[in-house]
Parts: C-alpha cells; structure tokens; sequence
C-alpha cells in the first residue's frame, strides 16, 4: 500500500478456534488461501472481530506470526491496535512490521486520555517513533470520538494515512472528507455505502466482513467496484442492489448489533457460525463470551442457503 492509496477491501477476518479455544492454524491458513482466491486487497487483523483483546500478549505476537506465514506476502497486511500504552503499542508494531506488516489501525487510548491535546500528543509520541503506516479509528468504542479538529490535526502527520470513521453517521463521514487534506482515505466499514463511497471519491472499504461473507454473491460486489471504475453507474447499482437481501441480513445479525452495544462481542458468535455455512474455519468463541447456540447456527445456516450464499 502506497502512503494514502488503499484500493478495494480491507476485510476483518475472524479467527478459527479449536474446540479447546487454541489458534487453529491449520484453520487460519486456509481461510487466508481462501481470501487470497476471492481476490481480497488486503487484511487487517488482530482487533475486535479477531478476538485478539481476549488474548495474552504472547497469544497476540504468536497469532501474528502465524498469520504472516500463511500469507507468505500475497496480501496486503495490517494489524489493529488497541493498547492505551503508546509504549506497548509501539513494542507491537515493531514486532509485525518485521513480520512484513505494512501498518496499523489504532484506536485512540480508551481510558486516561480524552482532550484534543492529550490525544493529538498520543498519536504524535507514536508517528514519530515508528515507520509504519497509520489508520485512524474513529469510533465511540474508544470512549472518546475523535473531533473533526481533531482528525483535521492528525491527517497532517505524515504516517497518517487515513481513518475508519465507525460511528456509523453518513453524513459524518461527508463532512470528515470534506475537512480532510487531499489524498486521505476517510473510510467507512459499511458495504452498504461503498458503491457512493467510490462516486464521492472513496477508495476502500475498510475493517468489515461483508465481502468475505457474501459466498455465492461476492463477485456483485466486484461487478460493481469494475463498473464503477468504467463510469457505468447505473450498471453498477444493479449489481450493488443484487446484493440487497443478503447485505440487510449481515445488518441484522451483527452491524445493529454494534451500533447498538458500541461493542463487538456478543454479535461475533453469529458471524463464526456464518463462516462454517459458507465453508470457511470458524470453531467456537473465546471464553467468557458466549457462543452461538445450535439453534441459532442451524437457523444461520438455514438462511444463507435460502439466501443463495451457501
């Protein structure tokens, strides 16, 4: 990835378990052998969605690792930062960057520091100890939601190639791009916006699922990306709402979940379960969350195949 050019989809994967709730790294390496087939543009791991806050810090390094291996350089690899100690993230960065990582999603500190200036001199101690390109997280996750005076600041870092504006608020997103010097990416994780995103001057979309989960009908969402290239937009919306029900569906079993929760946890189970439908590795969720009951799997699985998707 050049310094603010991220084409296509940045997806989140999530992470197989084994029924004990170790890495399955057999799992882990053939999903990757499988989003390199869909023709992803990049990954971005080791957050949320992966269950990497529900690891230790070796468990993390160590996931990592394994994920670098599997990939073997064919796809575009970022990790995600949550630790508020700047100094813990920096160890962490420099630890996947020589694993072959080319950046980093960072979530501004969750607890301790809330004001502009207390932020601004997080993100500032951590641009200039590292190399490494950085994608901002704007979210309410975090506690704090990133001002746009804030983001205006921060877009003039020279890391800083953009953000992924999770607050879940268009218009917002309108406005961060409109603010934004030229060349930064404001990136939503909503599919449902990406075909307007790329008429608006977007260029990815960034740290969700729904490309990986869209099986049988992905390749709409490609139809409509090359179309849109072309400038045939009105062809691009038909193959964009062809996507319609299944997209409504991933909506209702994990992205309302989220705006609704302002976390990720509970609605996850409901996503492993729709791996294992589509025929990738899932396994259970990590402990204490609670996993997906096999009604509820059954009732997944059911849907998708009625969906066209599995």
């Amino acid at each position: 990835m050049g310094h603010r050019d991220s084409p296509g989809f940045y997806q989140c994967p999530i992470t197989p378990m084994t029924a004990d709730h170790k890495f399955d790294i057999d799992g882990i390496r053939y999903n990757i052998d499988k989003y390199v087939e869909m023709g992803l543009d990049g990954l971005v791991v080791g957050g949320f969605i992966a269950e990497c806050w529900n690891v230790t810090p070796s468990e993390w390094m160590r996931y990592h690792e394994i994920v670098a291996e599997a990939n073997a350089g064919r796809l575009d690899l970022w990790t995600i930062i949550l630790d508020p100690s700047v100094h813990l993230a920096l160890e962490k960065m420099q630890f996947v960057e020589e694993l072959g990582f080319n950046g980093a999603e960072v979530i501004n500190p969750v607890v301790q520091l809330r004001t502009d200036d207390e932020i601004f001199a997080w993100f500032k101690y951590l641009t200039d100890r590292s190399n490494m390109a950085v994608c901002l997280y704007r979210t309410p996750v975090s506690g704090t939601v990133l001002s746009w005076n804030l983001m205006r600041r921060l877009a003039d870092l020279e890391t800083v190639i953009g953000v992924k504006q999770g607050a879940l608020n268009r218009a917002e997103t309108i406005k961060i791009r409109s603010l934004m010097p030229e060349g930064f990416n404001t990136m939503e994780p909503f599919e449902y916006f990406f075909l307007e995103d790329l008429r608006l001057g977007g260029t990815v979309c960034w740290g969700e699922l729904s490309f990986m989960l869209y099986g049988k009908k992905r390749h709409l969402a490609r139809d409509y990306i090359n179309l849109a290239h072309q400038g045939k937009w009105e062809e691009a919306r038909t193959k964009w709402e062809g996507l319609h029900d299944v997209r409504e569906y991933y909506h209702d079993q994990f992205v309302w979940d989220i705006a609704r929760t302002a976390t990720y946890a509970s609605a996850l189970a409901n996503i492993k379960a729709w791996y294992e439908a589509i025929g990738l590795k899932a396994g259970p969720i990590l402990p204490p969350v609670a996993d997906v009951t096999p009604q509820k799997k059954e009732e997944i699985r059911a849907k998708l195949i009625e969906l066209g998707i599995a």
